[in-house]
């Protein structure tokens, strides 16, 4: 007797789906090909097609599609299903919430208030500035919702970085994580970063350009510095790189040893025949380097099985650069892969990738789906009910089929009419639809409050309110824990390649660590805040920069802080009034004004009291006597 074999992994939340467990499919246990034509693919590694047809799973979902694939695989009705689009709000709904109102470039010692900051601050606040005007010009806040949302949904995004010397600056851009094939560890851990990574897709055929289907990979891969190449031609005519001839031996030492030719900076050591290359960013010189290789095969040129990995080179033709750099194994001179994967969640241990949002509520939604389905048919009969007629309309024969509005039908003696009613199945399937809907806002830790649906008029107290949203608030903090080092990375990445750009508003700067801060996400009621931080400020509880904080996460619209405290004490003369008398000084009393006191040349001069008879004395008081005292005038 056989067992079915009970795989658990990171895509088995998905067996139920007879669609993508294989049920159905040629290959017990693989996607369906009907379905997945994408994922069978023969360069696909078996170990990824699961994941393909899971990510093109979900996005049917996303897409308000998944009866298509329903369909495909042999589902006569999966067309009468309605989809109302619960999957896409619930993506859009924790994505703003992962992303919150606002996201901020942070270098840490940027922030300060000394007017003469050490030259660590110094530094930190340019690269700071530096770094937020790149993220305008880049657009960066748009490639984030970009990324994300495919994380989000799909469980995984992928930025690809790279220098860009026309617009001298780094570029970012996203890529569907279908086309992502990082090579992973089989004796390490599966979480770390993959010195090896693949963009691979089809080509199709294109009859009227005479092309046939085609597979292009780009390879981004660290290894040893190699002797420098050039771009030249090989045997076959085809664009490759070329080593370059190796350099005149000296005629003073004819019997030393020739090194290969070398990139400028590198540095070889005979000894162990290694080449080493010091960095801008690095202490210690490094030994490896990133290539970049961009290769097009003809499909029907590829004998064998070889999988995204093991494509031969020999049959590949290569990509030329604007420059006219060959990409085959191009030395990008920067010692990191230029690729940051977006895991949804906290990859498990030894693990790679990252759930999607929708993974534990998917079935939720095929109820929903089937219960929609089934209240547009009971609404249906509701709204035009069966009609049952009997007898003979008086004086003549009678066949109707159809019952229209302001239609009279007259009956004979002993006739009748009575009509389905089917509006207690329509209620009772609106009931059911309520109760999904709360399992899935549930499940998914997303409360009523969160999601938008709550009324107003029936909103408890604002700390009921904070307390319903603490299942999304462990939610919020697991996914952005998840993101925390991967926008770190990426900032790194951007000052490193500014410096290889040779960037001169870069030059002499040494790279920061810097993190990107995501807004708040929970409503606020401004105008609480903004009384509370008012009484706070004004009762000496909270300090000016505390106050400024909590307005700013509570959606004020202030975007520097020192420059919003230097506007309001400009106008605070009261308290001005009251430094200057406790203090005596004006120059603290201008610096709080944030203007400049200037003090008259000359003191002024005493006012003394009249002299002599002018002078009468109070009742009951003395004069001095003159010459009386050591103190007397």
């Amino acid at each position: 007797m056989g067992l079915r074999e009970v795989v658990i992994h990171a895509w088995s939340w998905l067996n139920y789906k007879p669609v993508y467990s294989g049920h159905h499919a040629d290959s017990p246990g693989m996607p369906n090909r009907r379905a997945f034509p994408e994922a069978n693919a023969m360069w696909v590694p078996e170990e990824d097609q699961k994941r393909l047809a899971a990510y093109k799973l979900l996005a049917a979902y996303d897409q308000n599609q998944a009866f298509e694939l329903a369909e495909a695989a042999g589902d006569q009705h999966a067309r009468e299903k309605r989809e109302f689009g619960d999957p896409s709000m619930f993506i859009d709904t924790v994505m703003s919430h992962v992303l919150g109102r606002e996201q901020t470039i942070i270098v840490p010692g940027a922030e300060t208030d000394a007017e003469q900051p050490t030259p660590e601050q110094a530094m930190a606040a340019r690269i700071q500035e530096q770094l937020r005007d790149w993220a305008e010009d880049e657009q960066l806040p748009m490639r984030i919702q970009q990324c994300e949302r495919k994380s989000v949904s799909l469980g995984d995004g992928v930025y690809r970085m790279a220098w860009d010397p026309g617009r001298m600056r780094p570029t970012v851009r996203v890529h569907d994580p279908g086309f992502y094939f990082p090579v992973l560890p089989e004796d390490g851990d599966a979480g770390d970063y993959p010195t090896r990574v693949h963009f691979a897709w089809e080509l199709p055929a294109d009859p009227r350009r005479g092309t046939k289907a085609r597979l292009r990979r780009i390879t981004y891969e660290l290894d040893w510095i190699r002797p420098a190449t050039a771009s030249g031609v090989d045997s076959k005519g085809r664009a490759v790189r070329a080593p370059l001839p190796a350099p005149e031996p000296d005629p003073e030492q004819p019997d030393a040893e020739i090194p290969p030719p070398l990139t400028p900076g590198d540095l070889y050591y005979p000894a162990t025949g290694a080449i080493a290359r010091q960095y801008p960013w690095n202490d210690a010189p490094s030994y490896v380097t990133c290539y970049l290789t961009d290769a097009t095969w003809v499909l029907e040129d590829i004998k064998g099985t070889p999988d995204v990995d093991s494509l031969p080179l020999e049959s590949a033709t290569f990509a030329t650069r604007g420059d006219g750099e060959v990409l085959d194994h191009l030395d990008l001179l920067i010692d990191f892969v230029p690729i940051i994967h977006v895991p949804n969640t906290v990859p498990p241990a030894e693990e790679h990738w990252g759930q999607s949002s929708l993974a534990k509520v998917l079935q939720v939604f095929d109820e929903l789906a089937s219960s929609d389905t089934d209240s547009a048919k009971a609404s249906a009969t509701t709204g035009a009910p069966m009609i049952g007629l009997w007898g003979k309309a008086a004086g003549s024969s009678m066949d109707v089929h159809e019952v229209t509005p302001g239609l009279m039908l007259k009956l004979g003696e002993g006739g009748g009419l009575t009509a389905l009613d089917t509006s207690r199945n329509l209620a009772e399937l609106r009931a059911h639809i309520h109760d999904l809907e709360d399992r899935a806002a549930k499940i998914a830790r997303l409360p009523a409050v969160a999601l938008g649906t709550l009324d107003p008029s029936k909103a408890p107290s604002g700390y009921a309110m904070d307390v319903s949203l603490g299942p999304l608030d462990a939610l919020i903090d697991s996914m952005r824990l998840a993101r925390e080092h991967k926008y770190a990375l990426l900032l790194k990445f951007a000052q490193r390649l500014f410096i290889a750009g040779q960037h001169p508003d870069w030059i002499g700067l040494t790279p920061q660590p810097a993190k990107l801060a995501f807004g708040s996400y929970k409503p606020t009621d401004k105008q609480g805040v903004l009384t509370l931080v008012s009484e706070g400020v004004d009762k000496g509880v909270l300090s000016l920069e505390t106050g400024l904080k909590m307005l700013t996460e509570a959606g004020f619209p202030i975007d520097d802080a020192a420059e919003e405290i230097d506007r309001i004490q400009s106008r605070q003369f009261d308290k001005a009034r009251a430094l200057a008398d406790a203090t005596g000084d004006t120059s603290l009393v201008g610096a709080f004004l944030g203007v400049k006191v200037t003090e008259p040349d000359t003191p002024p001069a005493p006012q003394l009291p009249p002299t002599g008879g002018d002078q009468t004395p109070a009742d009951g008081q003395q004069m001095p006597a003159q010459g009386s005292g050591g103190n007397t005038p």
